[in-house]
């Protein structure tokens, strides 16, 4: 089948988790023989961002790490119709323009014959409700939200006919463990600061720890100002910037610990949705240590594939029990392993979008789907 994507940014992942989830299950659909396009606006603040931070030398390595995608730049002119007619399934994430949310809809009402689905992979529809709520999906087969307490939102407010809970995975063929690197440092967080969503728990849970242990600790990610990077300079922590997704397994593997810390939204309004670091993380085998987070869908085994600390000075005393129990980081590494790898890859994803589908694709979808089920 024809799959086409419409993403805020497929080539740049600067300050754009999703490009993580979408390029690891674009994978998985053409290794098993389907075709997958990203469509992405010319405006893309992300890719903009990225060639400013780190110019043109980012997008070719990006082709370099992934030959396989295909990603197309739209503009103004460009015709949304023509590329969605022979399309099997498309896929529009929440960062799309309104009106172009709208006008495929428009293009799926007057006859297509693809499968439309809408995928919410944000705190939006909690922090920003009317953004959501202005959007027309009447015309969509089927809304993929990113956590149960996201599909139970969309149900209760009447925004999608069909609602299905689809959580973000890791790419295990990229976040995979490197055990021939030797891990170095002591503690590496990758996390971006935001807009001020976490930024006292950056301090509580990272900042402050690290400093009173005295380890040796790596922050990678952007948009930190200079108030957070003196912070960081004066608690001893390398600050290294921007960091290509594709080379996150490497950092990880060079330390010996991790942190999770949640934005804020989603652990008020939208408790059981993990940021896509965590998949990845345990992915690679790193032991794991959270601030406070409720995994209310049991999509991993608290106390067993990773830590929770409830306050900063737990997390300063789980830090110091993982660097120096090693029977306990590698019953970490192992169980976190043993989740990701029965449960949340993107294989495991696809294997559910393809169920989805089943569940509300057009006649020539689950036409398609049954006869490749049927040559299996």
């Amino acid at each position: 089948m024809r799959f086409v994507f419409y993403t805020h940014s497929l080539i740049s992942d600067w300050n754009h988790g999703n490009a993580h989830f979408l390029r690891g299950v674009m994978r998985d659909l053409i290794r098993r023989g389907h075709e997958a396009l990203a469509l992405e606006p010319e405006g893309s603040w992300s890719r903009a961002n990225l060639l400013k931070d780190q110019g043109a030398v980012a997008i070719q390595k990006f082709r370099e790490t992934f030959p396989e995608l295909r990603s197309q730049i739209y503009g103004k002119g460009f015709d949304h119709e023509a590329a969605v007619a022979d399309a099997d399934v498309v896929v529009v994430h929440e960062w799309t323009e309104p009106k172009l949310v709208e006008r495929i809809g428009r293009a799926r009402a007057a006859g297509g014959r693809f499968t439309l689905l809408f995928h919410d992979t944000h705190h939006r529809a909690v922090s920003a409700e009317s953004d959501i709520a202005g959007l027309k999906l009447d015309d969509y087969d089927g809304v993929l939200a990113f956590g149960e307490t996201l599909r139970e939102r969309y149900l209760r407010a009447g925004w999608g006919r069909a609602v299905f809970t689809w959580h973000e995975a890791a790419d295990d063929r990229l976040f995979r463990p490197r055990p021939q690197i030797a891990r170095t440092g002591d503690v590496i967080w990758i996390g971006n600061w935001g807009d001020d969503e976490r930024s006292s728990e950056i301090m509580e849970f990272l900042v402050r720890p690290v400093r009173k242990l005295g380890l040796d600790a790596t922050v990678r990610g952007v948009r930190y100002p200079d108030h957070a990077l003196e912070a960081l300079r004066k608690a001893g922590i390398a600050y290294g910037g921007w960091i290509a997704n594709a080379e996150a397994p490497l950092a990880f593997a060079r330390h010996k610990v991790t942190v999770h810390i949640p934005r804020r939204p989603y652990v008020e309004n939208l408790p059981g949705i993990p940021t896509i670091r965590v998949f990845e993380a345990l992915a690679c085998g790193i032991p794991l240590i959270s601030a406070p987070w409720n995994d209310g869908e049991n999509l991993f085994k608290a106390g067993e594939d990773y830590l929770v600390a409830r306050n900063g000075e737990e997390m300063e005393r789980l830090l110091r029990q993982v660097l120096s129990d090693e029977g306990l980081a590698a019953h970490l590494i192992e169980s976190g392993l043993e989740t990701i790898r029965t449960r949340h890859t993107c294989r495991h994803r696809v294997d559910e979008l393809l169920s989805i589908l089943a569940a509300c694709g057009t006649a020539r979808v689950t036409g398609k789907l049954a006869v490749r089920e049927a040559a299996e």
